[in-house]
């Protein structure tokens, strides 16, 4: 009798069939025609691994393998002559005896097989790939030659819907992250220094992020004859598909691509100064970890202090104010091997930036006439009444207030008090129908804290502003003045029923009077009666609520100049 092949499943995928020469390893059940087992791979919990067409194996069997595929099955009837002819085996296989195999073909090497590389899917754009001495991370499914998985540091959610169907699949999703987080982590190493094995450092070179490979690795490119002493068995080809997440070396610094620059840049950041800029933090592989934009506010910080990771300090340096720019930062200038909250360690950070505004501790009033009258010779100064229209907006241009659109001016009396310091100090030396912008630091307007819901913490601030009238305002410490000489017979005038008592009353009518008469002038921008109430206050001595010819005296009559009085 002749040999008999049967080919009972054959895989719809074949890419390659066992030659002489090969290496296969198999499971098979042997038996006698009658059915009785002789022996059985699967019995002794491992695959026979042998090489084909070198005399190793029976002839019959030598002959049936050629041709297989990993994963094929295959029944098998060898004759004596192709067996083990008239003398058998003793105590095992009597002479002249047909032998049955039922074959299962597991895995199949040759020793010229290189590690081979199928990529799967590759990103559009390939900045960067893996050489020698980069640090990778990257997810893989580890699995033998016929499919069987041996590790994993992700699952498909696919392929658990296969393999198991829905009922496991919706287990699967609820338990996932109780069973499997720490197993979910990636896989961080070095390439091409041993950290791996060979035909793995082989097969990372020249990946991409974001790109998707399967990696198939002959056994002495692996874990060899041995196997790992767990679960690899020896002389196990190796198949990983592998996904790689980010990319590094050590000898990196900080990537910057400049995505907006703003065509008028007057000023770059430099060290000290206080930036507020908005960002979107990804991981290499578009993972989203963090964004200001979600939180809706600025992140506001000092440049160059320490204040921020390394890389983002240095990354930060030399923007303008507008300016939107990538910052790729390498984990040894970001968190480093630890990570931290949603970074994983080793992780390669990317943040997508638009600089608002910054300033320096040490900045003063920025002023910039726009436009001054010919005749410009009444110049605004401390006490000046003002009325003017101001556009108020961020350094990034962002409006925030308009007295244009409340169609009224704003009044103040310069360096009152009733506006920020930095805008008491732009208004100064200004004359009516001048405009000017006028852009005021935190420090010297609305602080760290902002007015909520108006003004952002530490934000600067820009006002387009025009003069439209000035009211020249008294002589500092002064809150009312004569416009001549003024009468010798002063208090006498002003107890008009002449009792030795000025009331409150009487002394306000008095200050009216000579208001209206032009002889005498209020300190302008504040309530009259406000005024004359302060001014009797410090001329009532006693404090009863009369003045007495002993207490009345005129300002330059004062030992000392503490109040404003007449």
């Amino acid at each position: 009798a002749d040999l008999r092949v049967e080919r009972r499943f054959v895989p719809e995928s074949c890419p390659r069939a066992v030659r002489p020469g090969d290496f296969v390893r198999y499971h098979y059940l042997g038996a006698f025609p009658d059915g009785t087992r002789f022996d059985s791979s699967y019995d002794r919990g491992s695959t026979f691994n042998v090489f084909v067409g070198k005399g190793q194996l029976i002839a019959g069997m030598d002959k049936a393998l050629v041709g297989m595929c990993v994963n094929e099955r295959r029944f098998v009837k060898i004759p004596p002559k192709l067996a083990y002819g008239s003398e058998g085996v003793s105590g095992v296989i009597p002479p002249n005896a047909v032998l049955h195999f039922d074959v299962l073909l597991i895995d199949l090497w040759n020793s010229e097989d290189e590690v081979q590389v199928q990529t799967y899917f590759k990103p559009e754009k390939c900045p960067r790939t893996v050489q020698v001495s980069d640090f990778v991370r990257y997810h893989y499914n580890g699995t033998f030659l016929d499919g069987t998985l041996f590790d994993s540091r992700f699952l498909w959610l696919s392929d658990i819907w296969l393999w198991f169907g829905f009922g496991f699949f919706c287990l699967f999703v609820f338990f996932f992250f109780i069973f499997c987080h720490n197993r979910m982590r990636t896989y961080d190493t070095y390439v091409g220094i041993g950290w791996l094995i060979p035909g793995m450092d082989q097969g990372l070179l020249g990946m991409c992020v974001g790109e998707k490979r399967i990696i198939t690795i002959p056994p002495f490119l692996a874990y060899g004859e041995e196997g790992d002493g767990k679960e690899i068995p020896g002389q196990a080809s190796l198949v990983f598909d592998v996904v790689l997440l980010d990319l590094h070396n050590p000898k990196d610094g900080i990537t910057i691509e400049n995505q907006h620059v703003p065509e008028s840049c007057e000023r770059r950041s430099q060290t000290g100064d206080f930036l507020r800029y908005h960002y979107n933090g990804t991981l290499l592989d578009g993972t989203l970890f963090d964004s200001s934009y979600s939180r809706n506010r600025t992140y506001d910080t000092y440049v160059g202090k320490g204040y921020v990771i390394a890389g983002m300090d240095e990354g930060l340096l030399g923007v303008c104010t507008g300016e939107k720019r990538r910052i790729i930062i390498p984990p040894h200038l970001g968190y480093g091997e630890e990570g931290r909250g949603k970074i994983p360690g080793s992780a390669v950070l990317v943040f997508d930036i638009h600089v608002v505004d910054f300033h320096n501790p040490s900045d003063s009033v920025g002023i910039t006439v726009n436009y001054k009258p010919s005749n410009c010779t009444v110049l605004s100064k401390k006490g000046d009444y003002l009325k003017y229209h101001y556009n108020a907006s961020l350094l990034d241009g962002t409006l925030l207030d308009s007295t244009h659109s409340l169609g009224k001016t704003y009044n103040i009396v310069l360096g009152s008090g009733q506006v920020v310091v930095g805008m008491d100090m732009g208004l100064q030396d200004m004359c009516v129908g001048e405009r000017r912008t006028v852009v005021i630091p935190p420090h010297l307007g609305y602080g760290e804290d902002g007015v909520e819901g108006e003004v952002p913490g530490s934000a600067v601030l820009v006002f387009d502003i025009e003069l439209l009238e000035l009211v020249s305002g008294l002589p500092e410490g002064y809150m009312f003045v004569w416009n001549g000489e003024v009468s010798p017979n002063l208090f006498e005038e002003i107890d008009q029923n002449h009792d030795g008592e000025v009331l409150l009353e009487e002394f306000s009518e008095y200050i009216q009077a000579q208001v209206d008469s032009g002889k005498g002038k209020l300190a302008p921008g504040f309530d009259f009666e406000k005024i004359v109430k302060n001014m009797f206050t410090n001329q009532d001595r006693d404090g009863n609520g009369k003045v007495t010819a002993e207490e009345f005296k005129l300002k330059d009559q004062e030992a000392k100049e503490e109040h404003d009085e007449l």
